[in-house]
This record gives structure tokens, sequence and C-alpha cells, in this order.
């Protein structure tokens, strides 16, 4: 009898291990392991389980303690962080001021894409081992959220393994830091394989307490829609974070499985290569550039059936906009900054004919096929779209590991992008993403070499403004004065379904984040 209560208590105690495995699938895969290297958002999810930064996000996204337990801002210029003591990295060594130092201007070298945010962090210093201070050079109104993007690194480590700079990624280069990895953060790489397998362990020394009971956790990219679809279902896996639009309605009625979705923080939409005289990848009359005619860019816009795409496309997930910003909140409220030109044909034939293209020309879109929602089939309907102005359109769909380092060499006549995260600000857009490419990240993501002198002296301005009604004037009339050139073409913003199998609960976050700490496994259902 002893015998057989010893082996149904150690029967118990495996399944109750294995149920405490977290397996969970993406259509991509994190690009790198160096959390300075890239900022994308799959990359910072996974990359966000292991290392950690002075502050964290709670469920509302509200800007809480981390690895610092306070701050005070000392002056407009000056803050000051009391950083959490007994903290250790996951070799043991221990988190102090000197890990900030180097951490802050790792992420503020030209390799870094976290530069941008980075570099508005100004000068930091040590006090003593647990206290930090960063001396701004100018004024920034969102410090602290500019601050949750850089995380940190263990100075130790990264000098011994050769990694005192971000991984430049474009280049192709490889480091140790992009196989491994060693944070402060609740769990540890135990194994890297890109486009295969990336496994995590429980930190057990985790300075935080766990609100989740997951002991390991599986990451496995599955690109085709399909193939996750049923590795889901037959339960291979408990968790997918970007089911196929398509497939939501079917698994709302799988049973076993639960879908969850809500808004994301994200805008969607379509660049266009207004630097070059003269187009890349394209065959155009007089070898000209028709992306730097306004009346072009509008009719382009024009000729969107955005309710198409919203219900045929997206299947309802996506909030069509003609904003420019992460979310709604983030324009300060302004409706009038949120209307879309008109969907009309007839128009924008005109336009092109007035810009002198009434017979169209060729271009290629380059299109990422494994990162935004049904980013490929998008791509494929605004062809469709665009050759009703006789313009056509070649789709040249990549994975996200060849698609990113493309566009970011300008390589590139029209293209896909999204930005958005755990930031609301339109500050967050502005300066990396709209404004005139510049020095220390100022128009870093600005793929499509866009200048438009107006607005960046408006945006410059508003980087700096003290006063918040002032500053919020200075944004909308940048964010008015982009619209009306339309020097990006706005589609929507995404409504994100995540499907989990019952059993698992999960808290699905605005910025599409999966924090695994808090995951349980063995519950009742999934939460939101």
């Amino acid at each position: 009898m002893r015998r057989l209560a010893g082996l149904l208590l150690l029967s118990f105690a495996c399944i109750t291990a294995q149920g405490q495995v977290l397996r969970w699938a993406a259509q991509g895969d994190p690009q790198t392991m160096d959390p300075h290297s890239q900022n994308e958002s799959l990359t910072n999810a996974v990359n966000g389980q292991i290392y950690e930064k002075l502050t964290r996000r709670d469920r509302q996204l509200n800007v809480v303690p981390g690895l610092a337990t306070e701050w005070t801002q000392v002056s407009p210029l000056l803050w000051r962080f009391k950083l959490r003591p007994g903290v250790k990295f996951h070799d043991g060594t221990p988190f102090t001021a000197d890990d900030v130092v180097f951490s802050v201007k790792r992420a503020q070298g030209p390799t870094s894409q976290v530069s941008p945010y980075a570099n508005a962090l100004g000068t930091p210093r040590k006090v003593d081992e647990l206290t930090v201070e960063f001396q701004l050079e100018r004024f920034t109104p969102i410090f602290l959220q500019q601050l949750d993007t850089v995380h940190m690194m263990s100075r130790r480590w990264c000098e011994a393994h050769g990694a005192t700079r971000a991984l430049d990624y474009t280049s192709k280069e490889e480091t140790y830091a992009a196989l491994h990895a060693n944070g402060t953060g609740p769990y540890m790489l135990v194994s890297r394989a890109p486009d295969i397998k990336t496994v995590l362990k429980r930190n057990p020394a985790w300075w935080n307490r766990f609100e989740g009971n997951v002991q390991e956790v599986v990451f496995t990219p599955i690109a085709n829609d399909a193939t996750r679809l049923a590795a889901l279902v037959s339960g291979e896996i408990d968790f997918v974070l970007d089911p196929s639009p398509r497939d939501v309605p079917r698994l709302r009625a799988t049973p076993g499985v639960q879908v969850i979705e809500g808004p994301e923080n994200r805008l969607v939409f379509i660049g266009l290569d207004q630097g070059r005289d003269k187009l890349l990848y394209g065959k155009v009359p007089g070898d000209r550039n028709p992306f730097k005619d306004l009346r072009v860019r509008r009719a382009m816009y024009q000729a969107i059936d955005i309710e198409a795409l919203r219900s045929k496309v997206m299947n309802g997930l996506a909030v069509p906009t003609g904003g420019l910003t992460p979310t709604i909140a983030g324009a300060f409220g302004d409706a009038t900054l949120e209307t879309r030109l008109p969907y009309d044909i007839a128009a924008a034939r005109r336009q092109m004919a007035e810009a002198g293209y009434a017979e169209g020309f060729e271009v290629t879109l380059d299109c990422p096929n494994n990162r935004y929602i049904n980013d490929e089939a998008i791509c494929k309907a605004l062809a469709a779209m665009w050759a009703q102005l006789k313009i056509k359109v070649r789709v040249s769909a990549l994975p996200r590991a060849l698609y990113f380092p493309k566009v970011e060499k300008m390589d590139t006549s029209l293209y896909m992008f999204g930005w958005g995260g755990n930031i609301t600000d339109p500050e967050v857009i502005l300066t990396p993403v709209f404004r005139n490419r510049g020095e220390r990240g100022v128009g870093y993501y600005n793929y499509g070499n866009v200048r438009n002198d107006a607005f960046d002296a408006l945006a410059a301005r508003s980087s700096v403004e003290q006063d918040p009604a002032k500053r919020a004037e200075l944004v909308k009339a940048a964010l008015a004065e982009y619209r009306q050139q339309v020097n990006v073409i706005p589609l929507h913003r995404q409504m994100i379904p995540w499907a989990v199998r019952r059993g698992v609960s999960v808290v699905h976050r605005a910025d599409n984040w999966l924090e695994t700490s808090w995951v349980v496994i063995g519950a009742g259902t999934a939460g939101k």
C-alpha cells in the first residue's frame, strides 16, 4: 500500500511538473537575444522575461518600480534612482550602479535600436553602489517611459564575452549575446536554436514574487497559420500569440480552447520613399520618383477601401484610422486627427492624371509575412486596389528575419511598417519614426527618408516643451502637418486575438506582451 501511495504521489508530481511547462508559439521568432540590438515586439517580449529594467509595467501599462525601488526628479534636468539591494544576475554576480551606467551607454550606441530612447536619458553616473543619476542635456516629457525601454545587462558578463556594444543585426553580425543571455529576470535562458526553439527555466533567485506557476517556458516559432492552429487544438502547445483572424471564429467554437482579444497599441501604415529622385524598385515614366508628389500619395491613400480591409482581410480585427499615433489617447483625444481621407477612386484617378501619371507606373511593395496580423494578405489587397490607378504593384513578402534588415538599410521604395508598444505618448513615434533623419537616433526608423521641415521643427519643440498645454498644441500641429502632406499612409490599429487552452490563465496586455511570471497553468479559465 505504501509503495502504491508512493507511486501515485510520484505520478502526481510528474503531472504537476509537466503542467507547469508553458509551451507557446507565434508565427515569427525573436530576432536576437541581445536586448539592445532590435526594438521589435516579439524580441522584446521574450528578452523581457530574462532581462529587466529599472522600471516595470503593470497590467494597465503603468510604470512601477523594477530594479529601482524609487526615484526623484531633482530638477527638470536631473533624475536620481535608488537601486534594489540584493539583486543578482543569473550567473550570481550582483547588480549595481556600474551595470546601469554600462547598460544605458551600451543602449545609446549606434548599433542599438533603442538608441532614440536611450539617448534622451542623457548622461548616467554612479553616485554609489545603489544610486544612479541621469543628467539630461534637455528636458524630456516622458523620461520614465523612455527609461522603460532599456534592459539592464551585466557589465562584467558583456566584457568577458566581447559583447560591450549592441549586436549589429542589419549587418548580420553574430556575437555571444545573440545566443546567450545573463539577466536578472524571472526566467533564465536554457537554450536558443533560432527559428526552431527557445527554452527558458524559472530563476529560483529572482528578487520578485511569482504570480504564476510556470517552471519552464518553451517557445516554438510556427510560421504556417494552419499548423499553428492544429498544434493548439491537439494540445501540443498551450498558447498562440497570433492566431490568424480567419481562424478566430473556428477557435471560438473549439472545445478546450478560449480566445481572448483586445486592442493593441499599434499603428500599421505604408511608408514611401520620398528621398530618392528615382525609385530603387520601380519602372516610372521619365525615371522620376512619383512618391515625391503629394497628389500621388493622396491618390494612393484615397484608393484604399479601408472597410474592405477591415471586414474581408482582417475579419473585423482592426480599427481603421487616419491617425498617426499608436493609440487615440496618444493624439490627446483630438478626433480631427483620427479621420481618414475618403475612399474615392474618381478623385484618386484625377490626382494621378494631374500629377502626370494617368497611365500609372510599376513599383515593388516590400512586406513582412510573419510580423503583423495578415501582413502579406493586406499587401496583396492593397496591390489590387492600387491597380485601379494603373499602378502595377509587385508584392515582395519576406520573413521578418530578412525583411527588417532590408528596410533598415532603406533598401525599399514602398513598404509596410507598424509601430506601437507600451508607451502611449505620441513622442514614441514622432521622434524615432517620423522626424527627419538625424543624429542620436532621431528619425532612425524613417525608412522612407521623408523630409518635412515644418513637421520636424514642431516635433522637435514638442520633445522639450515643459508646459503640458503648450506641448499638446505643438504635437497636434505636428501631426496635422504630417497628415496634410500624406508622408505616410495610415491603415489601422490592430485588434489582437490570443488563443489559449482552457486551464491556462494569461493576462492580455495592450502591448501584446505575454508576461510568463503571471501565467497560471491548471486554472479554470483564461484571464484578460
